[in-house]
Formats: C-alpha cells, structure tokens, sequence
C-alpha cells in the first residue's frame, strides 16, 4: 500500500503551526469588543555603557546594546535595529495570521529591513544642528511563497501593513511622555 500525503494541519506548509481555532478565538473577542486596549509594559535596566536588559512579562531579559562605533559591545542589538526587528516581526505575524485565516498555506516567509538614519547628533550630545531624528526611509521586503495566486498574496501583505501595531507606530503620531519618577 502507498504511503499517503495529508495536508498540512493548520494551513502553515513548512511553518511552525498556528492553532486556527485559537486563532477563530481570537478574531471572535476582538470583533465582540473593538475598543478594547490592552497596556504593554516593559522596564528598562542600564547596566553599564550601552548595554540594556529590558524586562518583559516573565521572559529572559531581552538585551539591548549599540556596536563598537557607537561606543557599545556589540552583544546585542542596537535600539534602531531592535525597532526593525519589531517591525519585521510585527509584519510576519499579520502575514502569516491573515493566510491562515484565509486558509493560505504559507511555505516561506522571509522579511528583509533595512532604513537610514542619521547619526550625527550622537543621542542629542553631538550635532544638534535641525536635521530628521530617527528613521527617515524604512524599506521592507516580503519573500512571501504560499499557495494562493501572487495578487492574492500582495494584497494580503498590503493588508498586514494596514494592520500592523509596530508599522502603524512607525507611521502615525503617538503621543509619548517621558518623566522623571
């Protein structure tokens, strides 16, 4: 007898599954409640030149540090590219969470980022000269492979970007206080 091929569980192809039903959950609790905010905390720790422990819920410490030519010790990434991070994971997860929504089986999904940024103020301590702080272009590249047609699959990347929380941080202004305690 033939050894027989079953579908992929959970519409994922070669990707770690996601639960559907946990999904379907999911989408339920927020169409039932669409104003409902839910407040992120994460503490930061300085703990010597540049580098940085960031607590979040109960996980390791997420690590934080700048490269040698901006005076850290290149043991983890730098807060800008801890931004693009973010950003790409932000995106690959509303990518991914869409095609199994839609019953898309998602094969490969690769995200490359890259942005500009200048650096010449130094953190405010350098030229202070008025000039762009922060990113001035970011660049996103989606290595999308799925079993749906390529016009399906662009408009489900356009829609994970419409959707995205980091992406919409990205583009929106958000009011931000900083104070001391």
């Amino acid at each position: 007898m033939a050894d027989t091929i079953s579908p992929p569980t959970a519409m994922t192809g070669c990707l770690a599954p996601i639960d559907k039903a946990g999904l379907d959950a999911l989408i339920a609790t927020g169409r039932a409640n669409p104003a409902a905010i839910k407040t992120l905390k994460c503490k930061t720790i300085a703990e010597g030149r540049f580098r940085h422990l960031n607590m979040i819920r109960n996980l390791p410490p997420y690590i934080v540090d700048e490269p040698p030519g901006l005076l850290g010790d290149d043991t983890a990434p730098n807060p800008s590219e801890a931004s693009l991070a973010a950003l790409g994971s932000c995106l690959a997860v509303g990518i991914h969470a869409n095609a199994v929504a839609r019953n898309i089986t998602v094969r490969k999904l690769e995200i490359e980022l890259e942005a500009d940024i200048n650096i010449t103020a130094v953190w405010g301590t350098g030229d202070v000269s008025p000039k762009p702080v922060g990113f001035d272009a970011v660049r996103v590249k989606v290595d999308l492979v799925a079993d749906a047609p390529k016009e399906e699959l662009d408009a489900l990347i356009a829609h994970a970007k419409i959707w995205s929380p980091v992406a919409n941080t990205f583009t929106k202004p958000v009011a931000l206080s900083v104070e001391p305690v």
